[in-house]
């Protein structure tokens, strides 16, 4: 006879102290607009699956792209920014 277990992890993978800390919290808030630019850019890939893209949907997608891009950047240079301090070499 097989005996049928819980699994520990399983029961307990929303217990109140597996919840995020708010250094995480915050990670995830700085992130926030490269998310946001990022589905996008999934949305104007989207509406193409199922036909040829147009020009306007071509041009969505260049345009949530550079978005897409320029959302990282700022945050590449946010971070950088905050953890070089002093201007290291």
């Amino acid at each position: 006879m097989n005996h049928i277990v819980t699994v520990q992890d399983a029961v307990t993978a929303f217990a109140d102290f597996m919840e995020p800390t708010n250094a995480e919290l915050d990670a995830i808030e700085q992130e926030m607009p490269v998310i946001l630019a990022d589905v996008e850019l999934l949305d104007a890939h989207i509406v193409t699956l199922d036909r040829t893209p147009t020009e306007l949907d071509n041009r969505r997608i260049r345009r949530a792209r550079r978005r897409a891009l320029a959302a990282r950047v700022t945050l590449v240079n946010r971070t950088a920014g905050a953890s070089l301090p002093g201007g290291a070499a």
